[in-house]
């Protein structure tokens, strides 16, 4: 397959057409894969607030205090705020903030972003990226489209592109019930390819300056797998989400 970012992107701004301006910029085919950096969906559906937007209760300052007395430095209470907003559980909250969003990706700080935020101080995620990726994808020549987000991953240094909304492609294929080379059935192995697809594009966009959060993915195949939107894992089954629940910091 062949991955290449889209040029000539401008700073994105609350109101923009998006698709428009992906759509004007590539010449797409219908089968690309067209990987949307959560950043620029957010700026085009006005996702960018100020601090002063958040007025702190009295649980974001007993969380900031918290931080901050780990941490050696103070902390704001009204990111704290704004973290508790955009939660559906805050899973932990020391020594860092994990959350759940309320549309099931679990990450740091709700993936609140603080860098390459013109205009204001903090960038949210977008309130429903499936839903975003299917209104790019009604606007552009290509089918199936993912938003992308970057964060880190338990038991790994640094961090990758990971998708957090797709439409036109199902988020996973399924290899149970097929042979491997040995002749064994294979019985838990699920892709997740719409993170593969995101990770492989974040290579391209890069990270800071870059200005490339488009990437489109030409000539990948789904292939003849059944699909599974499944995607996030349900809370019944994610063991270390409930352990996590249970677990305590302890500052030595």
């Amino acid at each position: 397959m062949e991955l290449f970012a889209v040029p000539d992107l401008p700073e994105i701004r609350d109101g923009d057409d998006l698709a428009a301006m992906i759509d004007e910029r590539a010449d797409l085919r219908e089968d690309d894969v067209v990987v949307v950096a959560s950043t620029v969906v957010s700026k085009a559906e006005g996702r960018t607030y100020n601090l002063d937007d958040f007025e702190p209760s009295p649980r974001a300052n007993e969380v900031a205090d918290r931080l901050a007395e780990i941490a050696g430095d103070e902390k704001d209470p009204r990111f704290a705020q704004a973290v508790l907003e955009e939660s559906a559980e805050l899973i932990m909250e020391a020594p860092f903030l994990l959350t759940a969003t309320r549309f099931g990706h679990i990450g740091v700080n709700a993936g609140i972003d603080r860098s390459n935020v013109p205009g204001g101080d903090l960038l949210l995620l977008p309130e429903r990226p499936s839903e975003s990726a299917a209104r790019i994808r009604e606007g552009i020549a290509a089918d199936r489209v993912v938003v992308s987000d970057t964060c880190g991953r338990p038991f790994r240094h640094g961090q990758r592109g990971v998708a957090i909304g797709w439409a036109g492609l199902p988020a996973s294929r399924d290899w149970r019930g097929e042979r491997d080379r040995d002749g064994r059935e294979m019985g838990v192995t699920v892709q997740n390819v719409i993170d593969e697809l995101a990770s492989a594009a974040n290579l391209v966009a890069g990270e800071g300056d870059g200005g490339t959060p488009v990437v489109v993915v030409r000539d990948w195949a789904f292939g003849d797998h059944e699909g599974s939107d499944n995607h996030f894992r349900e809370v019944e089954g994610d063991f270390v989400r409930q352990a996590l629940r249970d677990w305590s910091y302890e500052d030595h």
